[in-house]
């Protein structure tokens, strides 16, 4: 039985159409090739013109350099590797709704002016920053109401739940991961309740993340229970552009006043339920008050663009208590990151960090694969006296990415950042935190595929006294992490030069 399940599984249909289409892809060129050698030298220039509209109009050549090489190095196939994988997003369907629904979504954004004031007399420094976020990204800052920053899934989780049971009105879930088991169970259980109530329940997931972990068919059995769901950029055996770009969010919004995010997926692994690789180390934040509602927008938004649903967004919006300057503690923004746009917004938020950092700037990430653009903020911000560190884990979920990670150590170590390997388990929180008055709390890692290809979240937090359970957080980590040096940096030639290798593929991995 299970070997009939695994040859009839979708992931075995998937294989067997990628290696068919790309089987006709290689019978075409090779039949041209021996009959019309003009049109191989018509694709060779082709080539060549791709090369040179890749590097006019990168916006980071660094993660581009894997396609320019391979067009270089086979320009014929390369090329049309290219235009299969890595040309224009806005072919797809459903990409062309997003960017649709974001341009009609961006009018819901509104700034407070009074709030951009206070920020701009509260750090002059820091105004370029708040610019960005609000003015040129688009997404407002809100007086903070109320944060809390949860230093594991595990403590995080169960305020999730006791928040879900709270709901009035909806639940609206946009995870990259589902996977069953007591994280997920849990949560269904107050979902069907939910629903079963009339409550409004929705549930967004990616479809690669959750290839392994949910059948095909997942989103039709939510349905049968009352929960609406969409897969997001559901896979199909058509290789494309479209197949790289995943929606990385975790947003738990309800009712419109209380909003999670952070590091977790909807797995046991995340809460340390299941162990897989040693300790998982996460994280959770729960935001209550306005800035729930860019939450909201970002999640309505995406559900929108797939399923269109709602003529309006005003009923989603709650009224909820106004924070005046004199009791408010602190501002947030909640932000989106998106591959469709030419902004690199959450790469840019964390470059101005560094670049605004005096004192420390602290980095969990799981994973470590930087262009140099990043590699030189990182070490010219530790050259100009800030403590700069950065963890990792010390023990990995994937293994190549992992060694990978490690190849960017040296010359960071050298440039004076100082890299903490977590030594019981894995960390897969994505935190920045700056001297002790900004953070980043969200589900961005310094990889290509957070920084460039992915749909990301983050939210911003200025001024607020809980930036200190962050920080505190970060030491409680320092004790039990192993500082690297140069001396565990040491690798033998062959293996240097396979590293050297894979960073080029860093973007595709």
């Amino acid at each position: 039985m299970k070997i009939l399940k695994a040859v009839f599984s979708r992931l075995t249909f998937m294989i067997i159409m990628v290696i068919l289409e790309l089987s006709i892809i290689m019978l075409v060129f090779y039949r041209f090739k021996e009959h019309a050698t003009w049109i191989t030298e018509v694709l060779r220039i082709l080539s060549v013109t791709v090369v040179l509209y890749i590097v006019k109009n990168s916006r980071h050549l660094s993660a581009d350099m894997i396609w320019i090489l391979l067009i270089l190095l086979a320009p014929v196939p390369g090329t049309a590797i290219y235009l299969l994988l890595g040309a224009n997003k806005l072919s797809s369907p459903t990409f062309h709704n997003i960017v649709r629904k974001t341009g009609e979504t961006a009018v819901h954004y509104k700034q407070d002016e009074e709030v951009m004031q206070e920020l701009s007399r509260s750090a002059p420094d820091l105004k370029g920053q708040f610019n960005f976020i609000s003015r040129a990204s688009g997404y407002p800052f809100y007086r903070n109401a109320e944060f809390d920053y949860y230093d594991l899934g595990d403590t995080g989780f169960p305020v999730m739940l006791e928040e879900m049971r709270k709901a009035e009105k909806f639940i609206f879930l946009e995870y990259f991961i589902i996977k069953e088991g007591v994280v997920w169970n849990s949560m269904l259980e107050i979902l069907e309740q939910k629903a079963a109530q009339g409550l409004d329940v929705r549930v967004l997931y990616d479809d690669l993340g959750s290839f392994f972990t949910l059948p095909a068919s997942y989103a039709y059995k939510l349905e049968e229970k009352g929960i609406k769901a969409v897969p997001f950029n559901r896979i199909n055996p058509i290789i494309g552009a479209i197949a790289n770009h995943r929606d990385h969010r975790k947003i738990l919004v309800i009712d419109g006043k209380t909003a999670f995010s952070g590091g977790i997926n909807l797995a046991d692994e995340y809460i340390n339920r299941i162990v897989k690789f040693g300790h998982w180390k996460d994280n959770v934040i729960r935001v209550k008050g306005e800035a729930v509602w860019s939450f909201t927008l970002m999640f309505l938004c995406h559900w929108n663009a797939l399923r269109p649903t709602d003529a309006s967004y005003d009923a989603f919006r709650a009224q909820v208590p106004e924070v005046d300057a004199a009791s408010c503690d602190g501002y947030i923004a909640p932000y989106g990151e998106t591959p469709l746009d030419s902004e690199i917004t959450a790469q840019n938020i964390y470059m101005n960090m560094l670049d605004q950092s005096n004192d420390y700037c602290y980095i969990y990430t799981p994973y470590l694969i930087i262009d140099t653009e990043m590699i030189n903020a990182l070490i010219l911000t530790a050259k100009r006296g800030v403590d700069v560190r950065i963890v990792t884990p010390g023990i990995p979920d994937k293994w190549l990415i992992w060694q990978i990670t490690r190849s960017y150590y040296k010359p960071l170590i050298r440039g004076g950042v100082k890299i903490f390997e977590y030594t019981p388990g894995f960390v897969h929180s994505k935190v920045f935190l700056s001297d002790d008055r900004a953070a980043v709390v969200g589900t961005i890692n310094l990889d290509y595929r957070s920084l460039y290809l992915h749909f990301e979240n983050g939210t911003y937090i200025y001024g607020s006294e809980k930036i200190k359970d962050i920080r505190a957080d970060f030491e409680k980590t320092f004790t039990v992490s192993r500082q690297i040096d140069e001396d565990d940096c040491a690798r033998y030639m062959i293996t240097e030069f396979l590293m050297s290798a894979l960073r080029v593929l860093a973007p595709l991995l």
